[in-house]
């Protein structure tokens, strides 16, 4: 359903191709092609609208993967200082992108998710290990395909990515990993990502 997109290259001078460059600067980095163009082979609204959709689609997914995560980290009881700092003010910030995209897909919003994070909230160190992966993953689904939105998307999912860059970066810095490991961050078929979440028990 995720599956990627392969959008043919053209000019980049507008503000929507800018961002398509820079969310596909860490496919482009890691080997692959970069899928950072503007199309103007004359593909119909219909289509454009149709690949907004499953697109945005994934990402709420995440996003609803994320809330649900952190919700049930802090009802569990089991996170203190900055950790469950970290959870509370993160998982406000998945319920507020949840909401920015439900609103943006309307009708053609998908429904959430049932989620099981299970062994994930045993301990504060299974959550910390599992928000580094979680945030990891979604990150990596945003640079993967934020890049074959429409001008109009594009602008509004960048406003989210850049959250969930913060994020992962605050994560990793509590888990006293590197905050920005790299020059370029790669990206994710959405496949790969889903079926992560999936063994995790993150995603049914």
């Amino acid at each position: 359903m995720h599956d990627a997109l392969n959008l043919a290259d053209g000019p980049k001078s507008s503000r929507g191709g800018f961002l398509r460059a820079a969310l596909g600067g860490g496919i482009a980095a890691a080997g692959g092609a970069a899928i950072g163009a503007r199309r103007d082979d004359g593909a119909s609204r219909a289509a454009e609208a149709g690949r907004d959709t499953e697109v945005l689609n994934l990402f709420l997914t995440l996003e609803y993967v994320q809330q649900a995560f952190y919700e049930q980290a802090v009802r569990s009881g089991r996170l203190r200082g900055p950790l469950l700092e970290f959870a509370r003010t993160v998982g406000e910030q998945e319920s507020q992108h949840v909401a920015m995209l439900r609103d943006r897909l309307g009708s053609k919003a998908g429904a959430r998710p049932k989620s099981d994070p299970g062994d994930a909230l045993r301990t504060p160190e299974s959550f910390r290990s599992a928000a580094v992966d979680l945030e990891e993953a979604t990150i990596a689904a945003y640079v993967g395909q934020g890049a074959n939105l429409s001008n109009r998307s594009i602008v509004e999912a960048t406003t989210l990515v850049s959250v969930e860059a913060r994020q992962v970066a605050w994560i990793r810095d509590l888990a006293r990993m590197s905050p920005a490991p790299r020059a370029a961050d790669p990206g994710r078929q959405p496949q790969s990502v889903l079926d992560e979440l999936r063994t995790k028990g993150l995603l049914a």
